[in-house]
C-alpha cells in the first residue's frame, strides 16, 4: 500500500501523538505542496487572464514553480535554523534537534510535486479553457491534500478539505481578476 493510500484508508492517528519530528515534516510537506499547488495556478490563471497565449502562461508558470521551490527551500531552512538555535539555547539533545535541510529538501520536494498540478494542466491544450481545466485540476488536488494532511494529523477531514478549498479559490480568482484587470489596461 502507498503512503497516501495508506493515509486515506487507514483510521486517523489521533490517539497517538505527533512528536516534533514529524509535525515538522507534515507542516513542510503540507504547507509545501499546497503552496506549489495554489502558487503555480494562481500564476498560471493570472497571466492567463491577461492573456491567454500559451507561451506566457507555460514560461510564468515554470518560472514560479522553479522561484517558488528555491524560495520554499530557503524559508524552510532559515526557520528551522532559527527554531534549531532555540534548542540548542533551551540545552535540547542534540539527537532531539530539527534538522533544517531535512525541512528545506521536504518543502522543496513538496512545492515541486504540488506545483506540477496545475503546470501539466496548463500544458495540454484546452483551446482557450485553461483556466478552468486548472481550476477545477487545483481543487482537485487541494482536496486531496486537505483530505491526507487530516488524515496524518488525526484532525477533522471535512474542515482541512474546506480551508483548502476556501484558499485556493480566493487566491485563483483574486489572480485571475488582477490579470485581467492589467491585460486589459495594457
Amino acid at each position: 500500500m502507498t503512503i497516501l493510500s495508506s493515509a486515506l484508508l487507514s483510521p486517523p492517528v489521533a490517539d497517538r501523538p505527533l512528536d516534533g519530528a514529524r509535525l515538522n515534516g507534515l507542516r513542510a510537506g503540507v504547507l509545501g505542496a499546497n503552496d506549489g499547488i495554489v502558487s503555480v495556478a494562481a500564476i498560471v490563471v493570472g497571466v492567463a487572464g491577461a492573456n491567454p497565449g500559451r507561451t506566457g502562461v507555460l514560461t510564468a508558470g515554470i518560472a514560479g514553480l522553479v522561484a517558488g521551490a528555491l524560495s520554499m527551500a530557503a524559508g524552510e531552512y532559515v526557520s528551522v535554523s532559527s527554531q534549531r538555535d532555540a534548542e540548542r539555547a533551551g540545552k535540547v539533545a542534540d539527537d532531539e534537534l530539527t534538522n533544517p535541510w531535512h525541512a528545506a529538501v521536504a518543502s522543496l520536494g513538496a512545492f515541486l510535486l504540488g506545483g506540477f498540478v496545475p503546470l501539466l494542466v496548463a500544458l495540454l491544450p484546452w483551446h482557450g479553457a485553461v483556466v478552468p481545466a486548472v481550476f477545477v485540476a487545483v481543487l482537485a488536488a487541494l482536496a486531496l491534500t486537505g483530505a491526507v494532511s487530516a488524515r496524518i494529523g488525526g484532525a477533522h477531514v471535512a474542515r482541512a478539505v474546506r480551508r483548502n478549498l476556501v484558499g485556493g479559490s480566493v487566491a485563483m480568482v483574486v489572480t485571475y481578476g488582477i490579470g485581467t484587470l492589467v491585460g486589459l489596461a495594457l
